[in-house]
């Protein structure tokens, strides 16, 4: 009775949801189909909260015992076919294979799988939610879905129809549904397959991790002990191809126990969902008040941000043009599975390159996808043979596609070999990698490629004081220029953003910096400045997770000023020989700048004043690469004086203007074919 009742119910909840329509529509194709099938499948819906509502029992069996839930709506599905006639050919119950897919579970603990817990359960086979960062995938390959058997004794009354129908269920190998010991349960013959009769489907094999073990590729440990290790998901026929290697998901899926050379726990998937990202909350109330006092300027707002930021490493007023590009490299990355448009990648050459190494892992720390890439291991997807047996060559993500939407720090670009600079280059500047998989090498007659976008901005920095250097240092250097010797020359002009720190410049004080590392040596917990306390580093976290989910668009004014100076630029900057020294990338990486500075400043609109800050900054990348041009741009342009108080944040303020002007007037003289309106016109 208790059967029969959930088999009522449904069927109430297949005719309530438009399930029941489908499956005739499914069947309708099967019918219409000339091919014969052993097996017939379909997918039906399953909203969890909707069948506990209607019937208790049958919810608890669809959430607990799924596998003979599936036998109740197959027992439904085959009367249906019956007394409809949908399906002329059926002739048994088994050749309908049901595969039920939920929408959601419970949100309750006991439905969730942590990966970070131990151990997992994956004895009882009942659905879990669990989620994760793809980090690798293997091709798509075959796989069984149903086969017929008949019995070897012609004489058998078995040797005949769709008694023996064997289909694929979840945590099941491929040798459970195909093998050839398989007996006749009437008179114990062998059973053979009807070849003709199997059904294959698609299949493929993915490996995912909890974003909390992302804390190990960033540098940095809070001395708390975690531990994390990679799970296995199968995803079958209409989920494959649906993930995404650095993407994170949701998955809906029933573990068990797979052995390969060792015990593995997999999950069988059923449902995929992509995780949205979280609404920022807002800024913190300091940060607005500090945005009311500096509402009156476009520029003292993000000057301020960048004096103070990252004080734990370095004290307020040092390296203020370098933490100015880093938090407008921040405020261009995205969240979770959002595509990342414009990357702002920095290479810096510095003298001090363990302060800013340690600035630059402290700032990937502060968004969810930053990466600091280990030279031990592979930045870009590499190839390796499937563990699972499948035949499938997997693919291994590498630290690039990991830090998808955020900053992959690469650390001493130095430490890195030739061939791996010369891939760094063709990904920076096509912004795509691609993956090639010889067929013979892992047993398959067809060679394929792969295609990956690559959707983050790249890190690194070069030591100029190398012994290396010194013995390659060139003379013929122009006003102006930094010796890039040691950086091939494709690569550098791949990288957006060239910076130079020098710790003998004027902007970057000695002393302040000793007695830094020395208070911090004594006291590394403690908060050395004002700073450090009114801003703390959770309140730059939600500051920049505010800032990067703006939508910005540009003003008039700044879309002209912007393509003035590129136009003018690269007229100045082309010679017969060479050609342009602009790369085909400079106007993106220009409109990224004027962007990133504009949502630093918490504006929907790209204003003049961000197209002045990004020429400014780009200009003084180009003159490192080339050397000076007619538009001189001084070192230090951006920050040309301390800022200690109001008074010189005012200068600030007029000088830039003067270099607003001098930038139109460049423009208008340099710059054919574009036109400069003032406010008024």
């Amino acid at each position: 009775m208790s059967s029969l009742k959930m088999k009522e119910a449904a069927l109430i909840y297949l005719d309530r949801s438009g399930g029941l329509q489908k499956f005739i529509d499914d069947c309708k194709y099967y019918n219409d189909s000339k091919q014969s099938y052993a097996v017939y499948r379909f997918n039906i819906l399953i909203n969890p909260s909707d069948i506990v509502e209607l019937d208790a029992e049958l919810g608890n069996h669809i959430l607990h015992e799924p596998l003979k839930a599936a036998q109740v709506f197959q027992s439904v599905c085959f009367t249906a076919v019956k007394t409809l006639s949908l399906i002329g050919q059926l002739q048994t119950e088994t050749q309908i294979n049901i595969v039920l897919k939920l929408t959601h579970l419970p949100p309750l603990r006991s439905y969730s799988l942590d990966l970070c817990e131990f151990p997992l359960d994956y004895a009882s086979q009942r659905f879990y939610m669990m989620q994760g960062i793809v980090i690798a995938m293997t091709t798509v390959t075959k796989y069984t879905q149903g086969a017929r058997f008949l019995c070897s004794d012609e004489a058998c009354p078995l040797s005949k129809g769709f008694q023996y129908i064997r289909v694929h269920v979840p945590g099941a190998t491929e040798s459970a549904t195909v093998r050839n010991d398989f007996l006749c349960n009437l008179c114990s013959s062998s059973l053979q397959e009807d070849r003709k009769f199997r059904v294959l489907g698609d299949k493929q094999i993915v490996e995912i991790i909890t974003a909390k073990a992302l804390h190990a590729f960033r540098g940095y440990s809070n001395n708390q002990p975690c531990r994390f290790q990679s799970l296995t998901i199968f995803l079958r026929d209409e989920s494959v191809s649906k993930m995404n290697i650095g993407n994170e998901y949701k998955i809906i899926g029933i573990p068990s126990c797979v052995k390969t050379s060792q015990t593995a726990v997999c999950i069988e998937a059923n449902s995929i969902i992509s995780c949205n990202p979280k609404v920022p909350s807002g800024i913190s109330d300091n940060f607005k008040y500090l945005l009311s006092l500096t509402s009156s300027s476009c520029w003292k707002f993000t000057a301020i941000l960048a004096n103070i930021f990252a004080s734990q490493i370095v004290p307020p007023g040092t390296y203020n043009l370098l933490k100015l590009c880093l938090l407008m490299s921040l405020v261009q990355t995205t969240d979770c599975n959002k595509e990342l448009k414009n990357c702002l990648d920095i290479l810096i050459i510095t003298s001090d390159t363990l302060l800013v190494d340690r600035l630059l892992n402290f700032s990937i720390n502060l968004v969810p996808r930053g990466i600091r890439h280990p030279v031990s291991t592979e930045i870009f997807p590499t190839l390796s043979r499937n563990k699972y047996g499948t035949g499938a060559v997997s693919i291994q993500a590498g630290s690039a596609l990991l830090a998808k939407g955020g900053i992959c720090f690469m650390g001493d670009l130095a430490s890195h070999k030739k061939d791996k600079l010369e891939q760094l280059q063709s990904v920076v500047e096509s912004r795509s990698i691609t993956v090639y998989i010889p067929g013979k090498k892992f047993g398959d007659d067809v060679n394929q490629q792969m295609t990956f976008p690559v959707q983050c901005s790249f890190w690194s920095f070069v030591d100029m004081d190398s012994s290396s250097r010194k013995n390659m240092q060139k003379t013929n250097t122009l006003i102006g220029q930094m010796d890039c010797s040691l950086i091939p020359a494709n690569l550098l002009e791949a990288f957006g953003l060239l910076i130079s720190c020098n710790e003998s410049s004027p902007c970057y004080p000695l002393l302040s910096t000793v007695q830094h590392t020395l208070k911090k040596a004594i006291d590394p917990e403690g908060q050395l400045y004002v700073a450090s306390k009114k801003f703390t580093t959770e309140d730059f976290e939600k500051l920049l997770a505010f800032a990067k989910n703006l939508n910005v668009e540009f003003s008039l004014e700044a879309e002209r000023m912007i393509h003035g100076y590129y136009l003018a630029s690269r007229r100045i900057r082309t010679d017969s020989i060479s050609g342009s020294k602009l790369s085909a990338s400079a106007l993106k990486y220009l409109v990224s700048l004027a962007e990133s500075h504009a949502r630093l400043n918490l504006r929907n609109k790209v204003l003049k004043e961000d197209a002045l800050i990004a020429a400014l900054l780009f200009e003084t990348s180009l003159t490192l690469k080339y050397g000076a041009t007619v538009f001189c741009v001084a070192p230090n342009a951006v920050f040309p004086f301390e800022l200690y108080n109001e008074e010189y944040l005012e200068q600030r303020d007029i000088y830039l203007t003067q270099c607003q002007q001098q930038l139109q007037q460049f423009i208008a003289t340099y710059g054919p074919g574009t036109t400069l309106f003032t406010s008024d016109e």
